[in-house]
């Protein structure tokens, strides 16, 4: 499951470059802000704000690419461009599919890292 969640290669450059323990305190940091950032989304698109989403979805766009959550990534890229649409539409349930996209990406994030 994991494999198809998180870009092996990506993770693993990620440890190589900066060390496993490092990778590990980053993914910490990941679980904790990520959560906020999907709460930011939430409260730009209650307030029709489109710059407020588009910044927290290139957020969660750049962490999630950085460790090799692809799909998550994608998911949050296609918010980001389509900010002014998805806040338009003022429809929760395309931050709610992100935000289940992220809890399987953190849960096979925290897996892999797990030291």
């Amino acid at each position: 499951m994991t494999d198809a969640l998180i870009d092996r290669a990506t993770l693993e450059e990620l440890e190589q470059t900066t060390g496993p323990e490092f990778v590990r305190e980053l993914v910490g940091t990941l679980l904790v802000e990520a959560p906020l950032m999907l709460d930011e989304l939430r409260a730009a698109l209650a307030a029709g704000n489109v710059e407020r989403f588009r910044r927290a979805a290139h957020s969660l766009k750049s962490n999630s690419l950085t460790f090799g959550a692809r799909a998550l990534g994608a998911a949050a890229r296609d918010l980001e461009v389509r900010a002014a649409d998805v806040v338009g539409a003022r429809d929760p349930q395309l931050v709610e599919a992100l935000a289940r996209e992220y809890a399987a990406a953190a849960a096979a994030l925290a897996d892999l890292t797990r030291g």
